[in-house]
């Protein structure tokens, strides 16, 4: 088993692909860049209405973790109204997205997959939750408190908030998770 906690020191800032902002990146595949990735887990603070990013390719979920909410129109057709905390957006990257700012500033955490590689299944819970992983899949946990418990065997690591955690578990080893306001991805390769 591998356990990886990723401090918000190590994320990088990097410009969003269509230069009208910034995103701050918590993670990204091996050799993985803005242009060709297997997957990448991010966090960006929208401030002003405008188009999302063409990520052609990709599946991209977005999670609400602060402000007042966010309208998401796909194509001119399909839209997703995310109001309070932990709400999420699934949706192709590919689709001509249009966010429109509820009321003020958001901060939303994504998770986007190269489709032909992975696939993302992104839980989110606000209560407390005791969460038993399953084996050979690759983890990743983001708590928005300090509440969160990792138990890993016998052995119990205290996930400080806003920093990552990434496992890597096999079949013989037992980790559950335990906290509140948890997002909790796992990526299954195809």
């Amino acid at each position: 088993m591998a356990i990886n906690i990723i401090s918000p020191e190590h994320y990088k800032t990097i410009p969003w692909k269509n230069g009208l902002g910034e995103t701050t990146e918590l993670a990204i595949s091996e050799d993985g860049n803005l242009e060709n990735f297997d997957w990448r887990l991010s966090i960006a603070t929208v401030s002003q209405d405008g188009i999302f990013s063409d990520f052609s390719g990709y599946s991209r979920n977005l999670v609400l973790i602060a402000g007042h909410g966010i309208r998401l129109e796909h194509d001119g057709k399909k839209v997703d109204q995310l109001d309070k905390l932990l709400d999420m957006a699934s949706f192709n990257g590919g689709c001509k997205t249009f966010g429109k700012l509820t009321s003020g500033t958001i901060i939303d955490f994504n998770i986007m997959t190269k489709t032909s590689v992975y696939q993302a299944q992104v839980d989110r819970y606000i209560n407390e939750q005791v969460i038993n992983l399953n084996a050979n899949v690759q983890y990743f946990v983001y708590g928005l408190s300090d509440m969160t418990l990792v138990s890993v065997n016998d052995n119990t690591i205290k996930l400080p908030s806003c920093h990552l955690l990434a496992i890597s578990k096999n079949n013989k080893d037992k980790v559950t998770v335990n906290g509140t306001n948890l997002i909790v991805i796992q990526l299954i390769k195809h």
